[in-house]
């Protein structure tokens, strides 16, 4: 057994930061963090910089029961602030595109006290946290280079005396619930370092790998599996700002990493860029591809591997078992599709409704327990009916097979999920109660055959109000992704025996199809990247497509890509929008443009107003 794999071996108890320490001793001169277009972190130097930042949090007389929060865009800043704030205090890293009621909720219920970000960088989650008075500390860019002077001691002796109980609280995230507000999951030291040593082993990670992360750090699935699972096996990885589909083949290319991590609507653009563009596919060190956080289409699995020769691991994982629960295994090992593998780290069973063990190939509750798995939510009164016993129910229904596979049937959460992103109906629900027109509202799933599922509502009105005017007052409030696709005005919501609102199955009782199929233009029958690539026919289209391809940096858009799948974003919408107004003097709001998210289908959209205005 190498050295290295002698530290993974005793990682859970030697400590999630310990083990960063370790490496950083023996092996100082190792990359340990890079970044696309950037100069690399080497481990010596990682040290330097926690070390550093360690000290000026230290001035804040932070208390290891206090909560700071990280604001960050997605890059190495996130994941050595993480690093250094989890060796005084718990860290909530929190999405910078939160909309101002939840970032401020988030905060008030975190209890945070203090909130770290970049200087000179904004985001709207900043703006409301700014504006209720908490601290804000701005750290310069500089403080995440590569120091030039000799490294100081960050010892896992020298340290000691800062790093944290294995019980305490290292990471606290939320999660979606059925309730009205989300549980805080309050991940400990045990809890992660547990996990990345799970992942690491699981993946046999080692320092000559290089993970290229697409994944927001602010989620478990890029801060656990992509960056500290690789940092505590003595890799490397690469923290880019964020998924884009256009410069994913170009940083596979430079970058050369041996893995990557990503949830299926990734993959699916990934693919799609591949398939459209083979010229910029280059050949990679891939050992393997890893997808989780949603269920994975068997066919962009095989695409993927067929493209970039390499074996798919699907993984199954969620916020409360710091990630990683289940996982296909590496080859030469059974690899089976449409599972989600074997246990990978804490044990997994399927139990019935009081709790009792079913039999294999019986369907069931998914449970787990292990080292890995949170021992409670902050909330007390939500652990009630969270466990059985010690094992902590998922909410997924699922069946094991005789051999240990597991395979996920559905959920019994409500929870909607929209291409990995998980969203709590409540939340919507009771942001539409607060309309003065709205009497009743329910919030619930559609599937979507590109993202699983959609986000729809339906409501009772009090007073005359349009579908669309309710849309844009909830996108006033609440992130982009939770925006209802659709909102239907009842004269009375369907409810239960017992007189319940009912969210499970109400898409097919109000006769909802894929909202897929809703869209304006022949863009109803599209993968990721829509057809095969259709140039422009009218002058509205050409226009269009020259001005995307103009903010977007791409060389030249087909009439039926879909503007996020080829690197658009909210803030690349404002751009173009104000462009168009600029040149024809037409309004086109932001939940009209995601409304049409292909070139034709605004094009259409377009054209019919300029006619209206003649």
């Amino acid at each position: 057994m190498s050295d290295q794999e002698q530290m993974l071996a005793a990682s859970p108890e030697l400590g999630l930061l310990q083990m960063v320490a370790a490496i950083s001793e023996t092996s100082p001169q190792s990359i340990a963090v890079g970044a696309p277009g950037r100069s690399p972190l080497t481990y010596g130097g990682l040290s330097a910089c926690v070390a550093a930042l360690v000290d000026q949090l230290a001035s804040h007389s932070l208390d290891p029961s206090d909560v700071v929060a990280t604001v960050f865009p997605n890059g190495p800043e996130s994941a050595v602030a993480f690093l250094a704030v989890i060796h005084l205090s718990a860290c909530a890293p929190v999405n910078p595109d939160l909309g101002p009621d939840e970032a401020r909720d988030l905060v008030d219920r975190l209890g945070v006290r203090l909130v770290l970000t970049l200087a000179g960088w904004n985001a709207p989650a900043l703006e409301a946290i700014r504006a209720i008075g908490i601290v804000v500390v701005e750290l310069d860019a500089q403080q995440f280079g590569e120091p030039a002077q000799a490294y100081p001691s960050m010892s896992a002796n020298t340290l000691s005396p800062r790093l944290r109980a294995p019980g305490d609280a290292a990471l606290i995230l939320t999660t979606s619930g059925t309730t009205s507000r989300p549980k805080v999951v309050p991940l400990t030291h045990a809890n992660l370092a547990a996990s990345a040593h799970n992942i690491a082993t699981w993946l046999m990670l080692g320092p000559q790998d290089r993970c290229l992360n697409v994944m927001p750090l602010f989620h478990v699935h890029g801060l656990v599996a992509a960056v500290l699972a690789t940092l505590v096996s003595g890799g490397e990885v690469v923290c880019t700002p964020g998924f884009d589909a256009t410069q994913f083949l170009p940083w596979l290319a430079s970058h050369q990493p041996t893995w990557f991590t990503a949830v299926p609507t990734m993959h699916q653009a990934i693919a799609e860029r591949a398939r459209q563009l083979p010229h910029e596919v280059a050949p990679t060190r891939l050992r393997f591809v890893r997808s989780a956080s949603a269920a994975l289409p068997p066919s962009v699995a095989q695409d993927i591997e067929e493209r970039f020769r390499a074996p798919m691991i699907e993984a199954y994982g969620m916020t409360e078992g710091a990630h990683q629960i289940a996982s296909n295994p590496l080859p030469p090992r059974l690899r089976r599709p449409g599972t989600v593998g074997l246990a990978a780290g804490p044990q997994i069973a399927v139990m019935d409704l009081s709790g009792r063990p079913v039999a294999a190939e019986v369907v069931g509750e998914i449970v787990m327990r292990g080292p890995n798995v949170v021992r409670g939510y902050a909330d007390s009164s939500a652990n009630t009916e969270a466990f059985f016993g010690d094992w902590l129910r998922t909410g997924d229904q699922g069946v094991l097979s005789v051999d240990g596979y597991l395979t996920i049937t559905g959920r019994l959460k409500e929870i909607i999920n929209r291409g990995g992103e998980k969203i709590s109906p409540r939340e919507i629900d009771e942001l539409l109660l607060s309309h003065p027109a709205v009497q009743q509202a329910v919030t619930f799933a559609v599937p979507d055959r590109r993202l699983g599922e959609q986000v729809a509502a339906a409501v009772v009105l009090r007073e005359d109000a349009t579908e669309r005017a309710l849309r844009e007052f909830v996108a006033q409030h609440l992130s982009a992704f939770k925006v209802p696709r659709r909102i239907l005005v009842l004269d009375a919501l369907p409810k239960g025996p017992t007189g319940k609102l009912q969210r499970i199955g109400l898409a097919a009782q109000l006769g909802l199809r894929d909202l897929d199929d809703d869209d304006r233009d022949e863009a109803t029958h599209v993968g990721p990247f829509g057809h095969v690539h259709t140039e422009p026919h009218t002058p509205a289209q050409q226009f269009l497509a020259d001005l995307w391809a103009d903010v977007l940096k791409l060389s030249r858009v087909g009439i039926h890509d879909r503007f996020l799948d080829v690197g658009g974003d909210s803030l690349a919408a404002v751009r173009l929008l104000a462009r168009i107004h600029e040149a024809l003097d037409v309004e086109v709001s932001m939940i009209d443009f995601f409304d049409r998210p292909t070139v034709s289908a605004q094009a259409d959209l377009i054209e019919r107003v300029l006619l209206d205005q003649q």
